[in-house]
């Protein structure tokens, strides 16, 4: 039987399929295409996604195969009249290495994660579609027919098939919202005669009686995103998109005659739809990305909130299938992801508004939809039963004693920090110490070793690693395997430990397997560390174990 089958195979599904396949979860994965699509569609990962990316194991062919964001080179009547570089102002800091997006065309990116999960010997399933779902006798699996041959066993199934989910239609789960009728895009990739257009830059016609804007599709030479107003019927409704339709438009609002787009395919209609699943699983069966919320396009958090779906997910199923949690924690899913899907939809109709004001004005432009909060690195779960924490926690936006910015709250995201490796002096990051399928317990301060041993003695088996930081000054002879150096006090500055080298107890976090810390405790206060590790990997080692494992932790 298998354990998880995931249905699509968008970024989505690929994104939980390699971090199913990791965690050595039966995973399969189908979709109902007969080939890949070979659609650009959504423009690539922001930052927060890139992170995944990152722990994923992709991140550095999916940077080769893009590249950065391009300035906004915005025209009115033809003629340019601004150009924006959003992220001028912006660079890495050590707690954020990816201070922006990446291009890349969709169909490059699955690729990329296509064969990251042949590398665990998988492939995607082409030309099965799902058609039937019941529940198995007892309730212990899923029964899953196709529309061709036998049907089939699975412990879970998680659709993430898309605006029209088969899987969810079949789970009879309302798809509630709003389509608007009058804001309309007609979308495409084409080519464009070579050296019609500078790529270095994203090109944006805004006309009071129509727009166009193209955008250089990395990896190709004469490749671009094409995507523009409709043209209109004599009654005011809008055409279907057809590449004569589009080099009209193109000699319409640019300086470019109609015969230098050579080529235009993979065209398309696109309506603001704002929709939401009122709710994301259904005993066995669970939903993710566009299955279970569509909302506008601006700020392009669509398919990236897809790919944090299912980041959250994959380690949840993981230790629930590993017989550490309980089904229970299948629950957070929802509680977790539904509210920040309800936020995302509020946050990109609204960029869309702010967007269509802008453009309205010569110079405004799509950098409108563009805000801190599009990154995806904001996006916490300080609600979520999975986000303990003292009554005296700091709310958000409190300061650390020394003035410094807010202290990491349960369920925020964890920094990351670059640091040494404490045997080899190696370079490193936090964030590639939390990769791959374990939770991870940081140990800040001399007061912190003694958890940390008793943890990687009661958990090390368990999907647990431990990892004491220590100071620059700090001695460290005899440090547990996977220590690191915070030489630049970069890790202690991120998590606001303060007096990380100190004499005085120090600091325990707690960071879950998706980046989210999950705890934050003073040493002396083993049993948080205790109860949360238990709640998500059982009770350890088993009866074997130290009983002095119990003891140090109670």
């Amino acid at each position: 039987m298998t354990d998880v089958l995931v249905v699509g195979a968008g970024p989505t599904g690929l994104v939980l399929a390699c971090d199913l396949a990791r965690r050595g979860v039966a995973v399969r994965i189908v979709d109902r295409s007969a080939a890949p699509p070979r659609t650009s569609r959504a423009k690539g990962p922001n930052p927060r996604s890139l992170e995944i990316l990152d722990d994923l194991g992709v991140v550095e062919e999916v940077l080769a195969a893009g590249s950065a964001p391009l300035p906004m080179l915005k025209y009115r009547d033809r003629l340019p009249v601004a150009e924006t570089d959003p992220w001028a102002d912006s660079a890495p800091t050590p707690d954020v290495p990816y201070d922006r997006g990446w291009l890349i065309a969709q169909w490059r990116l699955e690729e990329i994660l296509r064969g990251r999960l042949a590398g665990y010997g998988l492939r995607v399933e082409l030309g099965r579609e799902v058609v039937g779902l019941a529940e198995g006798t007892g309730g212990r699996h899923v029964d899953v027919t196709f529309a061709e041959g036998r049907p089939e066993r699975a412990r879970y199934v998680v659709g993430c098939d898309g605006a029209h989910s088969s899987v969810r239609k079949l789970l009879g789960i309302g798809f509630e919202g709003t389509t608007a009728e009058d804001q309309v895009m007609v979308c495409g990739d084409v080519d464009l005669a070579d050296g019609a257009l500078d790529r270095t830059r994203w090109h944006q016609w805004f006309d009071t009686d129509g727009a166009v804007m193209l955008c250089p599709i990395p990896g190709t030479r004469t490749g671009w995103w094409f995507q523009a107003g409709p043209e209109r019927d004599g009654s005011g409704r809008p055409l279907a998109p057809t590449a004569d339709g589009f080099r009209r438009l193109l000699a319409r609002h640019t300086a470019l005659p109609g015969r230098a787009l050579t080529r235009a395919e993979l065209l398309s209609t696109y309506r603001v739809n704002v929709r939401m699943a009122d709710r994301f699983r259904a005993g066995r069966v669970l939903l993710a990305g566009n299955a279970a919320h569509v909302h506008a396009v601006a700020g392009g958090l669509g398919m990236n909130t897809g790919i944090q779906d299912a980041f959250n997910l994959g380690w949840k199923l993981g230790l629930v299938l590993a017989g550490h949690a309980g089904a229970e924690l299948l629950d957070t899913y929802e509680e977790e992801r539904l509210p920040v899907a309800a936020r995302t939809l509020d946050l990109t109709s609204d960029r869309l508004r702010a967007t269509l004001e802008a453009i309205r004005r010569p110079g405004g432009g799509l950098d409108a939809a563009i805000t801190p909060d599009t990154t995806g690195l904001g996006v916490g779960y300080r609600w979520s039963s999975l986000a303990p924490g003292p009554a005296e926690a700091p709310l958000p936006g409190d300061r650390a004693p020394d003035g410094g910015g807010p202290a990491p709250l349960p369920g925020g995201r964890a920094p990351d920090a670059p640091c040494a490796d404490a045997a080899t002096g190696a370079r490193t990051r936090l964030h590639r110490l939390f990769a791959g399928p374990r939770t991870t317990v940081l140990g800040f301060g001399p007061g912190s070793a003694a958890v940390l041993r008793e943890v990687a003695d009661g958990y090390g088996d368990a999907g647990v690693r431990t990892c004491r930081v220590y100071a620059a000054h700090e001695h460290r002879a005899g440090a547990m395997p996977g220590s690191v150096v915070d030489d630049a006090g970069h890790a202690a500055a991120a998590y606001r430990t303060g007096a990380s080298g100190s004499t005085g107890a120090g600091t325990l976090v707690v960071v879950r397997p998706d980046h989210h810390v999950g705890v934050v405790a003073p040493a002396d206060d083993a049993r948080s560390v205790r109860e949360y590790l238990r709640r998500l990997h059982g009770s350890g080692r088993s009866p074997e174990r130290s009983p002095g494992m119990v003891d140090a932790v109670r």
